[in-house]
């Protein structure tokens, strides 16, 4: 079943002579489960085509259904709702909170929830420890490689239990090894039930995904 479907979305941007078309009439199948990587060249319109599919933009035409509902039209407060309980987002530039530490930057997105301080980091500890970062959660994000700060985005983003992860130029900033450790962990998260989106213009990165668009 798709859990993600889009029809002939378009986004364009400005008025008139000044219109820039982003994406122009995009149709695309996403199945529960899989692991898919967006590639195209910088200005292909891979990022807009992201913040559509997590509820960041809407589409200007088309239609949007996430999990069987269409969800192009909805209030913005209902899109949010759905956002935070369904999507993950790692960016490129990890956006890590520089004055928080490495648990409280996890346990973030669960003070959203109404969830309290000692529920919160007790989920954001256990979290950490899944993905072998324990032994670092009262250290400062300036204190960690930039293969560390991206595990640690990957772990918060996980934190609400999300069924999607958009992950958007996730190894950008890194070097190769610590590529290696972020995309390793990616793939761990696919083989435990996630839908993965990756966008990326690495063809290297290709080979975790199960397909390529």
């Amino acid at each position: 079943m798709s859990v993600i479907d889009l029809q002939n979305v378009s986004k364009l941007y400005g008025f008139g002579d000044a219109t820039t078309v982003a994406l122009d009439e995009v149709t695309l199948e996403i199945d529960a489960g899989e692991f898919v990587a967006i590639m195209g060249p910088s200005g292909s319109g891979k990022s807009t085509l992201m913040n559509i599919i997590g509820l960041l933009d809407r589409p200007t035409h088309g239609m949007y259904k996430l999990n069987g509902r269409s969800v192009e039209r909805l209030r913005q407060t209902r899109q949010a709702k759905i956002r935070r309980d369904t999507i993950g987002f790692v960016f490129q530039s990890f956006n890590l909170l520089s004055k928080l530490t490495v648990l409280d930057n996890v346990a973030l997105p669960l003070a959203y929830k109404g969830m309290s301080q000692v529920r919160r980091q007790k989920r954001a500890s256990e979290m950490l420890e899944r993905i072998g970062l324990q032994h670092r959660e009262y250290f400062m994000p300036r204190q960690l490689s930039g293969g560390q700060a991206q595990s640690v985005a990957i772990a918060r983003a996980l934190i609400n239990n999300p069924h999607i992860i958009i992950a958007d130029e996730p190894t950008g900033n890194l070097d190769s090894g610590s590529s290696r450790l972020v995309m390793e962990l990616l793939s761990d998260v696919h083989k435990a039930g996630n839908t993965i989106l990756l966008v990326t213009h690495n063809p290297e990165l290709t080979r975790y995904a199960s397909r390529v668009v």
